[in-house]
């Protein structure tokens, strides 16, 4: 089976900001996340799996 590489050791450009979920959601599982007045709602499963609704 392949390693996966964890995200902090992945070089990302300067450009892109890299944001912790466990940060967005105050070390909880849900966050809400405001786009031009359209909230959506940021869930980490239980698996660990990033779900991002309307």
């Amino acid at each position: 089976m392949a390693k996966i590489q964890d995200q902090t050791e992945r070089s990302w450009p300067d450009c892109i900001p890299l944001h912790q979920a466990l940060d967005l959601t105050a070390r909880g599982n849900v966050a809400h996340i405001d786009l031009s007045g359209q909230v959506y709602t940021l869930r980490i499963t239980r698996a660990g799996k990033l779900i991002l609704t309307k």
